[in-house]
């Protein structure tokens, strides 16, 4: 669409929006005209917690990928929850079966699970307690317990792992990942990029492997991201996760330069959701989000004792 027909949209979005006292919330990789109208943008923490706190809408259009939806549904029960477009379907979470995570648990008795975030709502009724990349480090310490079952990213496992020395943490499954950031590698092509933009920080996100971690100069949620971007006295990023965050830093901190550590980083299922289906969603208020009660009563708890441990985090 080009700018006019991409504005007038917007406005309709707008409008459709304020007259049905609906809520937008938009994930960081969401293509800039969405991020623009959304009533909050930000990472899966501040958006659960976000989803957790909303009083005031009866409608909720979440613009991000079907565990985020899914976890808004399960925060908001009485409130409808419409994604833009049913196939944007995140591929990590659709790695970690509710059978697969019971098998494991067999496995190791006793074992404390801690699901990160982009689980399905099947396999968070299994989950002790979720997580998400900002806090995964934290949920872990705070566990007494050893062994930990964790997943379904494996290279999540390293940072946590990394942050909590002498920790048993076992992945579950043994190689899940997130196909974006493992698009990365090693991070030479970022190292590169270093090199031509000498005093540049590299900003790497704990989905990224465990070889690019290391050579980063801070690992970090895309929330932690703009937060240190933000404050930092640096004047140059290089940023390696899903380039929507790039964009997103580019347009809200004026005056430093961001860089994607690979342009193509691209989340086909977040870019699934444009103007014309959100419109639409909003519109005809579906695709609906519903989780049976007996899987949902049973997912709440361990998303609410994610957000109840956060808040207690020194």
């Amino acid at each position: 669409m080009n700018p006019k027909d991409i504005s007038g949209l917007q406005g309709k979005i707008i409008a459709l929006k304020e007259e049905k006292r609906g809520l937008l919330l938009a994930h960081n990789y969401q293509v800039p005209e969405i991020q623009e109208i959304a009533d909050f943008v930000g990472d899966s923490l501040e958006l659960c917690m976000r989803a957790a706190a909303i009083e005031d809408a009866g409608l909720i259009v979440f613009c991000g990928v079907d565990f985020m939806a899914e976890t808004a549904a399960l925060l908001n029960p009485g409130k409808r929850v419409v994604l833009p477009t049913a196939s944007a379907r995140c591929p990590m979470a659709a790695m970690l079966p509710a059978g697969v995570l019971r098998e494991a648990k067999r496995a190791h008795p006793g074992a404390p699970v801690v699901l990160y975030v982009n689980t399905l709502a099947e396999a968070k009724t299994e989950a002790d307690v979720v997580c998400t990349s900002a806090n995964a480090a934290e949920i872990v310490g705070q566990l007494e317990a050893d062994p930990v079952l964790f997943g379904p990213d494996a290279n999540l496992v390293f940072h946590v792992s990394r942050m909590n020395p002498g920790r048993t943490i076992i992945p579950v499954p043994a190689d899940g990942f997130c196909h974006v950031h493992r698009f990365f590698g090693d991070g030479e092509e970022a190292l590169e990029l270093k090199r031509r933009h000498p005093g540049a920080e590299l900003l790497v996100h704990p989905e990224c492997e465990p070889e690019f971690q290391l050579r980063a100069d801070r690992v970090l949620s895309t929330g932690q991201m703009y937060r240190h971007c933000a404050r930092s006295g640096s004047k140059v990023f290089i940023i390696a996760t899903e380039v929507g965050m790039v964009e997103r830093l580019r347009r809200e901190i004026p005056g430093k330069t961001f860089i994607p550590a690979n342009k193509y980083a691209e989340c086909t299922a977040m870019k699934r959701i444009t103007l014309e289906n959100t419109y639409e969603a909003l519109r005809r208020e579906e695709p609906v989000v519903t989780v049976p009660e007996e899987i949902a009563e049973k997912a709440r708890k361990p998303i609410k004792r994610m957000l109840e441990m956060t808040r207690r985090s020194p």
